[in-house]
């Protein structure tokens, strides 16, 4: 077994392609779509790139490939956490705990050749998909979120990462008999009342200005959690022409003071994994038409993010926008998804608790010292 960087298009043909052979008889993995998976690497599609520089690395195995990983440095979080972290992700292998540490090992002195103290994964180009699976490895996983079979989990501890950080999902199943709390009705209102706090939903013709605000609340709102660091402008945009074509206004809420500054947001995403399965990761012949009909009928979310800015935490307005975010998404059949949870987060994980939100999945991200070269 050799390692390759990836050098030429067939190069990232090969890398982009792999978890689709690997996982084709998986009846949980979720199929993304591909054209999605070749945007990461795209500068013009994915804004991510313009603050990293990265290296792709390919397990051979003869002509056969059996693996793949992701080294690279986010120059904005290196900036913002005032650490020198580089970061792995997309991995996946084939080929055993032998094939994982030639993996992880380049990656590895990928990132510590360019001065980086600390290795740190796994980490996406994709906002928001971090770590792996290390409990509940289904129900199947929701848009965005990864998936990877228990073994990798070894591999990654064989190779000496250690854990970072737990982040939890919770799920909210009305099908399965949740009914949100009666006592926070009554809360909830007095929030209203005494605060003078409203709640609306974002204005499809004013949406990239909207989805820029609920950028800047995120910003300013989760802007101490582990692992945060700033969203771009070019991000902010390229996230409201992504959000467009999938999210209903009912599933983007804004709260104001009562002086209608923005102060707290909420903001689910229609899990398009449903409609996904079966169309391996193309739209052609007629995938493009399953999801046109099925998106506006989906009753399963993603609760992606929700923030309050700080002079207005502990004030209850984050359980007023859950409220209103299940009120507007209600249906008989409605399912929610609410990750990433970091497990330190005392204060969000007890609100979901007593919300009577259900423990479902465990994401981790590991960690490790490097010797800089």
């Amino acid at each position: 077994m050799e390692i390759r960087p990836v050098q030429t298009r067939a190069d990232l043909r090969c890398f982009v392609e792999l978890p689709y052979r690997l996982y084709r008889d998986d009846p949980v993995w979720v199929p993304p779509l591909r054209s999605e998976q070749w945007a990461q690497f795209d500068p013009q599609r994915n804004p991510m790139l313009d603050h990293c520089e990265y290296a792709l690395y390919l397990l051979w195995d003869g002509d056969r490939v059996m693996g793949r990983i992701a080294a690279f440095i986010d120059r904005l979080a290196v900036d913002y956490w005032q650490e020198p972290i580089g970061l792995f992700g997309s991995f996946e292998c084939a080929a055993g705990e032998q094939g994982a540490s030639l993996l992880l090992a380049a990656a590895s002195d990928w990132v510590a050749a360019r001065g980086m103290a600390r290795l740190r994964g796994p980490w996406s180009f994709a906002s928001q998909e971090w770590g792996l699976v290390v409990e509940g490895f289904t129900p199947a996983p929701t848009l965005m979120a990864p998936y990877n079979p228990p073994t990798y989990n070894g591999y990654l501890t064989g190779f000496g990462l250690d854990k970072a950080r737990d982040l939890l999902v919770y799920d909210i199943n009305v099908p399965a008999g949740y009914v949100f709390p009666g006592r926070y009705l009554t809360l909830t209102d007095r929030v209203q009342q005494r605060l003078g706090v409203t709640v609306r939903s974002v204005n499809p013709k004013n949406l990239a200005a909207d989805v820029s605000t609920l950028m800047e609340l995120a910003n300013r709102s989760i802007a101490d959690n582990w692992g945060y660091y700033p969203v771009t402008a070019a991000e902010s945009a390229a996230l409201a022409r992504d959000l467009r074509q999938i999210v209903s206004p009912k599933a983007m809420l804004i709260a104001e003071d009562a002086q209608g500054q923005p102060i707290g947001f909420a903001l689910a995403l229609p899990d398009i994994n449903v409609l996904l399965k079966g169309l391996r990761g193309r739209l052609l012949p007629l995938g493009w038409l399953k999801l046109l009909w099925g998106v506006p009928r989906l009753k399963q979310y993603r609760m992606w993010a929700l923030g309050v800015v700080p002079a207005y935490q502990g004030k209850a307005v984050d359980t007023l926008l859950y409220r209103r975010l299940y009120e507007g998404l209600f249906h008989d059949e409605l399912r929610m998804e609410v990750n990433y949870v970091l497990e330190d987060n005392i204060r969000m994980n007890n609100a979901l608790g007593r919300l009577g939100a259900v423990p479902l999945r465990r994401y981790r991200v590991y960690e490790m010292a490097l010797a800089t070269m």
